[in-house]
């Protein structure tokens, strides 16, 4: 730091500098605090035990081998064992070695939203397992929590504590009134804002952006940003290493304003950031911001916010692409994303087990081409799940699996494979590290089912299996078989690509309205990888020389193992078809 009185830089010792860095953000988090004060709290909270770590400055904590598996803790059961240990063995017996990190939807009590209604933070839902099966992931993977900030269950611990006016949850919750001014508040749900509650004190109404068994936490009260502090120590030291913060946009509320994004959500980031890597260098912080593209990159800050950031606005754009076999609106997209910093990176998908959210294509594709794609997915068995926007419900996500969503018009089950499997080809070499839903590697159809059983619409994609019934679906040569062969051939030669690293140089390439197709280069320079994707039903023949294939040097489709040759006027791919084409067979090297 530069000294006040003599304008030298002074070499502060680890803990002085760190103090320093957090009261920097509690000044502008909490001005009216002692924030000195404060920051001693906070760093008692972190509990370093001795051991602060220097700040990793711009270093990639991942590589072209990583890949994320999202799960929840019972996407697969067995009889007499729990779900978190037969998940565990599912995923090492039929994804070996293709999958570095895990991502465990939120394994915690909860009263609604399939986890996201946490009723007790510090504790495995008993159903799941227990922090033996949280550990004994860490050690196989890097293992992602979730850490739902921005609200907790109605039925919570804390919140029964400010129904009956007692500590601490007694100031963890907004209370409202009605002179607050609230219609700009922006919200991605049609649910009143306000929750009535009887409490000690009568009758009082708290903030719900959500859903009303989804309270809002109050961070105006740094004694709720403290709490959340102390449990990713917690997190920390059951082994998990990446944070997913959940809603994160929406956790700072100003009467007046849209209550999202504000400078105070970010400056909390910034804070988080600070206090994590001092203590686990290694560790990373997600943002999960479902928003329009600009505000979503927003949260990279200056690579001191977020290490990465959820690339959302790929989802609509792709499903779109190949529902109506147009890259145009992806070729726009992608000319106008910034590359990440090093020591940030998009996390890439093209589903979840949320809907596939429509607000991220918001500018991005025309409201014509947005109600085209919504009509075409109610056609193939999908929902639609709205926001309310000045008075009226629009559409706010689609909620379908994947699978379903690729139908072809014609009926083919073997081109919707091909589609499937495009989808995840396009993700699987784009700038960012790739994340596969555990649903799709069996891919699972719309689970109609479960949103009888639920009412919910999200839970069309939030299957269950037992692990007879995915030994059953994955039988010798069947069609769910032939696609997850398909699918590990295709990640198993991705992770041996160095230009498939998550921050290597990235170039659109315009090759038609059928193809979409984009240039990755390694760091070093040594390897170029051209990859093509036709997202059409019918071939299309695409001239070699758009490619600029360096003559002399061996070029090879490492997807189909067949050489290219350089002199050749046109490269003919057939109905969704991808090839990855590089002048460095790296994968041949490795085998």
């Amino acid at each position: 730091m530069i000294s006040a009185i003599t304008g030298r830089h002074v070499q502060l010792d680890p803990l002085s500098e760190l103090t320093e860095r957090v009261v920097e953000h509690l000044e502008r988090i909490y001005p009216d605090e002692n924030t000195h004060a404060l920051a001693k709290r906070f760093i008692s909270a972190m509990d370093y035990g001795g051991k602060i770590h220097s700040a990793p400055t711009h270093t990639n904590l991942w590589t072209e081998r990583d890949a994320v598996v999202i799960c929840y803790g019972n996407s697969c059961t067995a009889p007499n064992e729990a779900p978190l240990a037969t998940l565990a063995r599912v995923l090492h017996g039929r994804t070996e070695g293709l999958f570095s990190m895990v991502h465990l939807l939120p394994f915690f009590p909860y009263s609604s939203d399939d986890g996201f209604s946490v009723i007790n933070y510090r504790q495995v839902n008993e159903s799941l397992g227990g922090w033996e099966d949280i550990t004994r992931f860490s050690k196989q993977y890097r293992l992602m929590g979730d850490l739902v900030m921005n609200h907790c269950s109605a039925r919570s611990q804390w919140f029964l504590q400010y129904a009956d006016n007692q500590p601490p949850g007694a100031g963890y919750f907004i209370e409202m009134d009605d002179i607050m001014d609230v219609s700009q508040v922006v919200r991605p749900r049609s649910s009143p804002l306000a929750k009535p509650v009887r409490t000690l004190a009568g009758e009082k109404f708290v903030w719900c952006t959500f859903s009303h068994d989804q309270v809002d936490l109050n961070y105006a009260n740094p004694e709720t940003l403290l709490e959340m502090v102390g449990i990713i120590a917690f997190y920390l030291d059951q082994g998990i290493s990446i944070f997913r913060l959940d809603a994160v946009a929406y956790i700072w509320k100003v009467i007046g304003t849209s209550c999202v994004n504000l400078p105070e959500t970010h400056e909390i980031i910034r804070l988080l950031r600070t206090l994590v890597e001092r203590r686990a260098p290694e560790a990373i912080l997600i943002t999960e911001t479902n928003l329009p593209n600009r505000e979503n990159l927003s949260y990279f800050g200056n690579a001191n916010e977020a290490h990465w950031i959820y690339n959302f606005t790929l989802p609509p754009l792709v499903l779109h692409a190949l529902t109506f076999g147009r890259a145009t609106y992806l070729n726009q997209w992608m000319m106008s994303m910034p590359p990440a910093q090093d020591g940030t990176a998009y996390l890439n998908f093209v589903t979840s087990h949320d809907g596939i959210g429509l607000r991220p294509a918001e500018g991005i594709l025309p409201e014509a081409e947005l109600e085209a794609l919504v009509t075409t997915m109610k056609t193939r068995g999908g929902l639609i799940s709205s926001r309310e926007l000045d008075g009226r419900l629009v559409p706010y996500e689609l909620n379908i699996s994947l699978y379903s969503a690729c139908a072809d018009e014609s009926g083919c089950r073997s081109l919707q494979r091909k589609k499937f499997l495009l989808a995840h080809a396009i993700m699987f070499g784009l700038e960012g590290v790739p994340a596969v839903y555990f649903p799709s590697l069996f891919s699972t159809e719309n689970a109609t089912h479960r949103v009888e059983a639920t009412a919910h619409n999200r839970a069309i994609n939030r299957p269950a299996w037992t692990e007879e019934e995915a030994n059953a679906h994955l039988e010798a040569e069947s069609e769910a078989a032939q696609f997850l062969d398909d699918f590990k051939s295709l990640m198993a030669i991705r992770r041996r690509q160095p230009a498939f690293h998550p921050n290597a140089t990235q170039f659109t390439l315009h090759l038609g309205d059928p193809v979409f197709a984009f240039w990755r280069q390694s760091r070093n320079r040594e390897q170029s990888i051209f990859c093509l994707h036709n997202l059409s039903g019918s071939p299309i023949d695409v001239p070699q020389n758009s490619l600029n294939l360096i003559d002399g040097e061996r070029w090879i489709d490492l997807l189909s193992d067949e050489p290219i040759d350089a002199y050749s006027k046109s490269l003919l791919l057939a109905p969704y078809q991808s090839c990855w084409i590089t002048n460095w067979n790296h994968c041949a090297e490795q085998t």
